[in-house]
């Protein structure tokens, strides 16, 4: 049984939250160096293991005594300063983010070539989506500043999204984090759309994603309240989602309740939503499950159905069986589509990760017999989550569906074979997917580039040969002027998911026990609603994790060590960097006239002439 796995039954229960604590606080009493690295080495699981609402239960509970006024026998010890950095999770966030910015290798010349061939808006668009997923926590925002004339085209919801991806560049930057946004954050007069200004807080929560101290929360929620636009409230919104996910804060709820309620205006109604459910994330709460199932029906905006959707899924984050009166309540819905979608989204979140057969074949019974093309869609997708981690399993199960005559189904089919099959280069799933990528539909083609991009992320030549034909796939969609815009931007977000993080991150849905990283999982859940709005793509960076292995001392610092590999270093290696291709002048040999050659001979004659008189 992999670590950790017992403690879902127990753990926000009281007693088992002071038992971990003591247990800490034991290890650090007794003075061997064992204990003390021991103690350390739990806190750093639990901090990748816990949500942030156990997390800040059990930092409340051990250091509770350095609320009092600080004397020598109050003042806490080195060691117990160190537990709290770990379980804070500054020590984790600031060694991932020394390794992202150390070892960048992301390829600019791809950037480059990408923008020179950029037609229109969404093109536009996608590229800096794709610059921020490729940047993902590097801190590197070359590509935005030697293109600044190129990046203040972007207009309208193009500038909330370029704005937005600040917060992939510098995801984890949080000491400087209002520093580097200051030029775009609200203060005073807000443009009359605040676009820009909305785009800042969202890049805020990326940054601060699933990590949201006090002070962060207070600032974004004083900002939504003061937000006068509806571009303002979208960002707020799902900045104080991301901040606060998982917390399960029942105040944060309602802010954004009241948010949803007072304005009842579609975009900031989205936001919302989604932000409702990832504060709330895998807290089974029967009122707001009510108010938000209630909402859906009362309202007529579709955007505000689509978030409240998603954010009633994934109060039933991990709840198996637990959540089956729920979806129950959603499945007798007969008559509305929005009902059976968020009913089939909730399986998915429920059982995310579980691999449960019997799950698994309900969701192919509503993929036969559901009239609704979103029902089918969602209901192919929720089998990649169920199996995530599987890739055998899920391809038994979805191998039928690649032949479907209904697209929807088949693009459900691609992406939940690339969830499931994240990051293992699986060969016989990318023998499925190569396919679709000639698929009449073009959506259908965009699934199958996403998918491919979540198979073969981090893989070289030597790990899985298809890689090197995907990108030059990839290239040629983005190049060719006759490939159909929605194709071209599941070629961007499939570059920006295949370079994620300068080459140095992973994608999965499952931490290193092997355990569904809840993070991850609502990260990608919610990504895939960019089909209805491209502004959510960013929350697929919530599901990269930098593929490093940190050893730390007692001081929590990274002696030097060697280590031994017999593998050839090619295996691990980088792709290779793009060559500029200069283009050669070639000498072009000029063609001589006739008349030229009857002057020329002309003047020969005439100059004979006149040295043989001169002679």
């Amino acid at each position: 049984m992999p670590p950790f796995s017992f403690l879902k039954p127990f753990l926000f229960s009281k007693p088992f939250i002071k038992f971990i604590s003591f247990q800490c606080l034991i290890k650090l009493e007794r003075p061997a160096q064992k204990n003390t690295l021991v103690a350390y080495q739990l806190a750093f699981d639990l901090y990748e293991n816990a949500p942030q609402e156990f997390l800040e239960q059990l930092k409340e509970l051990l250091f509770k005594k350095e609320d009092s006024p600080e004397n020598e026998e109050t003042k806490p010890s080195p060691e117990i300063n160190n537990l709290k950095s770990i379980l804070s999770g500054e020590e984790t966030i600031k060694h991932h983010m020394q390794f992202l910015i150390k070892n960048n290798h992301t390829d600019m010349l791809i950037l480059k070539n990408i923008k020179d061939v950029v037609r229109g808006s969404c093109a536009h668009n996608a590229t800096v989506i794709a610059n921020g997923l490729m940047h993902t926590g590097t801190t590197c925002d070359d590509f935005l500043r030697e293109n600044l004339d190129w990046i203040s085209k972007a207009t309208n919801w193009n500038k909330f999204n370029a704005v937005a991806s600040l917060g992939l560049i510098h995801k984890g930057h949080e000491r400087e984090a209002r520093k580097i946004l200051d030029p775009y954050l609200p203060r005073g007069d807000v443009d009359p759309y605040g676009f820009k200004e909305g785009g800042s807080l969202y890049a805020y929560g990326l940054i601060h994603a699933n990590h949201g101290n006090q002070s962060v929360i207070n600032y974004l929620t004083d900002q939504l309240n003061k937000a006068t636009t509806s571009a303002v409230r979208h960002g707020g919104c799902l900045g104080l989602g991301l901040a606060a996910l998982g917390t399960r804060s029942v105040k944060i709820y309602e802010h954004l309740r009241e948010c949803l309620y007072s304005q009842n205006e579609a975009v900031s109604g989205e936001g919302a939503g989604i932000a409702m459910g990832l504060v709330l994330a895998g807290s089974m709460n029967q009122s707001a499950f009510d108010e938000m199932r209630s909402y859906i029906l009362d309202t007529q905006h579709d955007k505000i159905q689509r978030g409240l959707r998603t954010g009633i899924a994934m109060l039933a984050y991990g709840m198996l069986e637990k959540a089956e009166p729920w979806i129950e309540i959603l499945e007798s819905f007969h008559s509305e589509s929005i009902m059976r979608q968020t009913a089939v989204c909730m399986i998915a979140m429920a059982y995310a990760g579980s691999g449960n057969a019997e799950v698994v074949k309900r969701l192919l019974e509503k993929v036969a017999a559901d009239p609704s093309s979103d029902v089918k869609r969602f209901a192919t997708i929720a089998i990649g989550f169920v199996l995530s981690g599987n890739p055998e399993l899920c391809l038994s199960h979805t191998g039928m569906l690649f032949e479907h005559f209904n697209g929807h189904i088949r693009y459900g089919a691609a992406i939940a074979l690339g969830i499931a099959c994240a990051g293992s280069g699986y060969k016989e799933s990318v023998s499925r997917l190569g396919p679709l990528l000639q698929a009449k539909e073009n959506f259908v083609r965009q699934g199958a580039l996403i998918a491919l991009s979540f198979v073969l992320i981090q893989h070289t030549e030597s790990t899985c040969s298809n890689v090197v034909e995907f990108r030059k796939t990839i290239t040629k969609t983005i190049t060719e002027k006759s490939e159909d815009t929605i194709t071209k931007f599941g070629a961007f977000v499939a570059q920006g998911i295949l370079d994620a993080g300068g080459r140095n991150v992973a994608f999965s849905l499952h931490n290193r026990d092997g355990q569904p990283d809840m993070p991850s999982v609502l990260g990608t859940f919610v990504f895939l609603h960019h089909w209805y709005w491209h502004s959510l793509t960013h929350f697929i960076s919530l599901a990269f994790q930098p593929t490093c292995l940190i050893g730390l001392n007692k001081g929590l610092k990274m002696p030097k060590i060697v280590f031994r590999c017999n593998t050839k270093a090619s295996y691990f290696a980088y792709p290779p960097p793009l060559e500029d291709k200069k283009k050669e002048v070639e000498k072009v040999e000029v063609a001589v006239l006739s008349t030229t050659n009857k002057k020329k001979g002309g003047e020969e004659e005439e100059g004979t002439r006149t040295r043989k008189n001169g002679s």
